[in-house]
């Protein structure tokens, strides 16, 4: 969730509906949150997390082993 936090900053900016109530010339906090909803896809937090997923793996597999394999499976149906 995004939040945005701004400290000090002067009422006379604020929009009028958010300057009800508040005395003029004087400094607040604003605090913006993004309210909880759909959720977007972050492709950099994915990306991270399968190198993360990736540098865990001990076996690695050439091409040509995993051509073979899957030959040795097919050629198990042949029989």
């Amino acid at each position: 969730m995004n939040r945005i936090v701004k400290r000090h900053y002067p009422v006379d900016k604020l929009p009028e509906d958010l300057r009800a109530g508040l005395a003029s010339g004087g400094l607040v906090s604003v605090t913006v949150e993004e309210e909880a909803g759909e959720k977007k896809f972050d492709f950099d937090r994915f990306k991270s997390e399968v190198d993360r997923i990736r540098g865990t793996f001990d076996h690695r597999v050439t091409g040509e082993a995993a051509a073979q394999r899957v030959r040795s499976l097919r050629d198990e149906w042949d029989d």
